[in-house]
């Protein structure tokens, strides 16, 4: 069962949830930024930049948070998100250095392709 914040043991992580979650561009810009951070490294949802409204960025970082992606922690009056990186490595080996290998193309080059 997730704890009071929604975020789920490592056990109950589920494949298809985390790769339906990493489907999305922008989640998977926001996995594969924070993959390269310092391991325990928090940003503020809003310095990824996402081209999106407020209650659209939330509904990203909710998806990435349930599906145990993401760890999130209030800070006075901000929510920062942190990469689960040990529980990642310890439920889908491999997964973050994939991710690290195949990293998500900036939305300038998004934007002229797409």
């Amino acid at each position: 069962m997730p704890d009071s914040e929604g975020h789920p043991a490592v056990e109950e992580m589920d494949l298809r949830t985390v790769l339906d979650a990493l489907s999305d561009h922008m989640r998977y810009e926001v996995i594969s930024r924070l993959a390269w951070e310092p391991e325990g490294t928090e940003r503020h949802c809003t310095s990824f930049g996402l081209p999106v409204s407020k209650s659209t960025r939330s509904h990203h970082f909710r998806i990435l948070r349930e599906a145990g992606l993401i760890r999130q922690v209030d800070r006075g009056n901000s929510r920062m998100a942190q990469l689960r990186s040990k529980d990642l490595e310890d439920r889908f080996p491999g997964l973050i250095e994939l991710i690290k290998k195949n990293p998500a193309a900036p939305a300038e080059v998004r934007r002229a392709t797409g």
